[in-house]
């Protein structure tokens, strides 16, 4: 009985070493099924005439099974499982005839229109004799984390900056050239296109690639904050500093430091910061121990430094130290020949982010996203597809899913230029009205006040397809 009264019933337990091997064997036996039904990875256990002899519970969901019935009457595993490994010989008869069990053996097969990569262990069965009567493959899905592993890997190879424009092409061909060699960059262009990705290609494709990548936005800090986070600080060299405090140039040693937003930095830190590029040292902030480093700098910017440096605002001999290699970075609305293929690559990304099966954008969307100026370049295209991604409950974008200000563009002003600006606005009218009632004839003619012959006879003289 404890304190509080309750009464307490004990069960007896054997003490483990006492216990009959027989009979804990005898009841792994029994439970056999239950054992493997609870664990996370699928089984399956095949006979030596590829018959399956079981499917536990995870091998079922991951290949797509719900019923044991179907797997065991008589199927061959090939039939039910039927991965790229049988291509090239069965991974059981591999193991039989090597004697070496594999281990995370990766796979791939197709399911339910799903591509999964699985990785592999295969065991042997034998028989009390050794005689090998079956074989068991044992795997688990692998595809989220292949996944990450590829986007990883590939997120900042040259191959990943889409474009078919002869400008991108122009930056694509001089990042070729800059990647392998140790001269510092300027990336120049306006917000929103892509100059951390720019950046980020350049350090992976580079000879400090295994090195650290450092980037510090420098419009995001104050005149004392950015110089203590570039140098770092020696305890008690300001209020708050308590202790000792590497700055991003040591953290960056022997790899690649990328400086966001250069134009920002006050005549002060730009002092210090062209020190570093032409000696390649410097001291913490409130310290003298000199600390040298081996650091590669790329920087960006949206402004124009060189006008910046005619009034005055920017030190001329730190402009041309950072623009030994300028890559200038066009904005979306000189390139908007690329816009189609940005557009798909966002809808494969969100997709994948999101669990959605989005395959289609119509063209009444994509036109008014071939007319958008966007301001706020690539971004402001990726926000844009995401927003239409999260009103989206079909498989197609519509202009109704895109963000109200983007379709609310004044209609006139698209058509006024048109050989025939009336038909061009009605067509307009008649694809806005199509798209809000979600292709819904009966509704679309009601909606224009006239007749579904008439909506119909219209929609063929103006071209529009139906659906």
């Amino acid at each position: 009985m404890k304190d509080d009264g309750r009464e307490v019933t004990s069960v007896p337990v054997k003490p483990y070493g006492n216990q009959d091997t027989g009979s804990v064997h005898d009841y792994l036996d029994i439970n056999s099924d239950t054992i493997l039904n609870s664990i996370a990875d699928g089984v399956i256990v095949i006979g030596l005439d590829h018959s399956v002899l079981f499917v536990n519970r995870a091998a079922r969901e991951i290949l797509g099974r719900v019923g044991a019935e179907e797997l065991l009457s008589n199927a061959k595993c090939g039939e039910i499982f039927g991965h790229s490994g049988c291509t090239f010989g069965c991974l059981i008869n591999s193991t039989i005839k090597t004697g070496e069990h594999l281990y995370n053996y990766e796979v791939s097969l197709e399911r339910n229109g799903r591509s999964l990569t699985l990785s592999i262990n295969t065991a042997l069965m034998k028989d009390k004799n050794g005689n090998v009567i079956g074989g068991i493959e044992i795997f688990r899905d692998v595809s989220l984390i292949k996944e990450l592993k590829d986007e990883l890997k590939g997120r900042y190879t040259f191959e990943k900056i889409i474009g078919k424009n002869y400008r991108v092409h122009e930056v694509f061909e001089l990042l070729r050239e800059v990647a392998p060699t140790k001269a510092t960059v300027l990336i120049e262009g306006e917000t929103g296109t892509g100059k951390e990705l720019i950046a980020n290609a350049i350090h992976h494709n580079s000879p400090r690639s295994g090195g650290p990548f450092v980037k510090v936005n420098c419009a995001a800090l104050s005149e004392g904050l950015l110089e203590s986070e570039l140098f770092g600080h020696v305890k008690g060299a300001f209020t708050g500093a308590v202790s000792d405090k590497a700055g991003r140039f040591e953290l960056a040693d022997r790899g690649t430091l990328f400086l966001d937003e250069v134009g920002d930095i006050t005549p002060h830190t730009q002092v210090k910061l062209l020190r570093v590029l032409q000696e390649g040292e410097f001291e913490r902030v409130g310290g003298s121990k000199t600390i040298k480093v081996n650091v590669r700098v790329i920087t960006a910017t949206n402004k124009d430094l060189k006008a910046a440096v005619e009034k005055g605002e920017f030190r001329e001999d730190l402009f041309y130290r950072l623009k030994v290699v300028p890559i200038t970075l066009p904005a979306l609305r000189d390139r908007k020949d690329d816009i189609p293929l940005l557009v798909k690559h966002f809808i494969e990304k969100f997709n994948r982010e999101m669990s959605m099966g989005i395959t289609n954008l119509s063209p009444a969307a994509m036109e008014l996203l071939m007319e958008y100026d966007y301001p706020g370049n690539i971004r402001e295209l990726e926000h844009i597809i995401e927003h239409a991604f999260v009103r989206c409950q079909g498989k197609t974008l519509n202009p109704v899913h895109l963000p109200k200000d983007l379709r609310n563009r004044d209609l006139v002003g698209r058509v006024i230029n048109e050989a025939e600006p009336l038909k061009a606005l009605e067509k307009e009218i008649i694809i806005k009205a199509l798209d809000e009632t979600g292709w819904k004839y009966n509704d679309c003619a009601r909606r224009l006040k006239m007749s579904r012959t008439t909506l119909w006879r219209r929609m063929k003289e103006f071209g529009i397809e139906k659906r």
